[in-house]
């Protein structure tokens, strides 16, 4: 894992760009939308086929309030709508709630998902902590139901039945203080081992995973993560550039659990940063909470999810600290001794850490 450098000024930076003008890439149900924000006007244009609805975003005294204005069209589409909130939210990120003004009789799945909420003056809410739940913006590969329970053994470990592993893209987000859309994909172990090889050879990355060698060791690891049905591995890519590799794996079937109360869904992963250009000041604020995200989506039983970095990884661990994980323990692993972290559902969500945090702050610590 590989050092970031993110000071206070360009924390600040971040938050200060977060509330200017922004264009913003929404991809809600796989439908994808320009949307741009300037003198309060959302304008919200679909890529495939121009059409645009126009919105009016604005504070009034604390309250945020999204105003579909473009009474000459039809109503907009679930999708369109989706995209809006999107933009409000990423424009005002530390905002906890939406005053939506709209028409909600055609929207009445967004009320049973939680999207929308109706106050008893009879108002539509839209909750951040609710909103960015909904995997249908961001996950790429979302099933239509819940993947059912059913538990079987392996390796003497009882657990559940695991779904079949995702193909392409996983997850796509717009970083707005990056110009770019991040995303998350399965690795093609024929394609991407190159890259894989060129980046588990970087000494920087080296010195962690320890896993140097030649394409065939290589292609015999990557082998081996595609036949394991408690893993995938996943590429990160910004604007569709290769930059890291991300590991993620089931808890209860993993050798972490041995060494904390391990739940069925627990989730946990490991990362490399192969590009040395990516590992830069805002980019961990980007695929960090991003990662933690992604695995928050992917299964909404999911509550926990853990990760165990050497101990001697400092950068690592403030890094983590700054993105809302806990570090429970010291522990000993037969290779390394390593931390216990860990990040609740409920903290990431109720404190909106998708956002970048401001350093500012006397209980954050800064990342490094």
């Amino acid at each position: 894992m590989e050092s970031y450098q993110l000071n206070d000024h360009s924390c600040e930076l971040l938050m200060e760009q977060s509330m200017l003008p922004t264009r913003l890439l929404s991809c809600p149900d796989q439908v994808c939308y320009d949307v741009t924000y300037e003198a309060k006007a959302l304008r919200v244009r679909n890529n495939e086929n121009g059409k645009e609805t126009i919105w009016h975003l604005s504070m009034q005294s604390t309250q945020l309030k999204l105003q579909w204005v473009d009474s000459s069209s039809a109503q907009p589409e679930v999708p369109e709508l989706l995209a809006a909130v999107e933009a409000a939210f990423v424009n005002y990120p530390h905002q906890k709630k939406l005053y939506l003004s709209v028409s909600s009789r055609q929207f009445t799945e967004l009320f049973d998902s939680g999207v929308l909420v109706r106050t008893e003056d009879n108002q539509c809410i839209v909750y951040a902590e609710l909103f960015w739940q909904q995997a249908r913006i961001w996950h790429s590969s979302i099933r239509h139901q819940i993947f059912p329970i059913h538990y079987i053994f392996s390796h003497g470990r009882r657990h559940p039945l695991r779904p079949p592993k995702p193909q392409g893209t996983v997850y796509r987000r717009y970083i707005t203080w990056l110009g770019g859309t991040l995303t998350f994909r399965a690795i093609d172990p024929v394609a991407d081992l190159e890259c894989f090889n060129r980046w588990m050879n970087d000494p920087v990355v080296t010195e962690f995973w320890q896993e140097s060698g030649d394409l065939v060791k290589h292609r015999a690891y990557l082998s081996g993560i595609q036949t394991d049905p408690h893993m995938i591995n996943l590429i990160g890519c910004l604007d569709d550039a290769p930059f890291g590799y991300f590991e993620i794996y089931w808890a209860k079937e993993d050798r972490i659990a041995p060494y904390y109360d391990v739940d069925d869904f627990d989730r946990g992963w490991h990362v490399l940063i192969g590009e040395p250009h990516m590992r830069g000041k805002p980019f961990v604020t980007a695929w960090l909470p991003s990662i933690s995200h992604y695995l928050f989506l992917d299964d909404s039983r999911t509550q926990r999810i853990v990760i165990e970095p050497r101990i001697d990884n400092h950068k690592m661990l403030r890094n983590l600290a700054q993105c809302g994980y806990a570090h429970l323990k010291e522990f000993d692993f037969p290779h390394k001794r390593a931390v216990l972290g860990m990040l609740s559902r409920e903290r990431f969500f109720s404190e909106q850490l998708w956002v970048p945090r401001s350093t500012t702050s006397p209980h954050s610590v800064s990342l490094s």
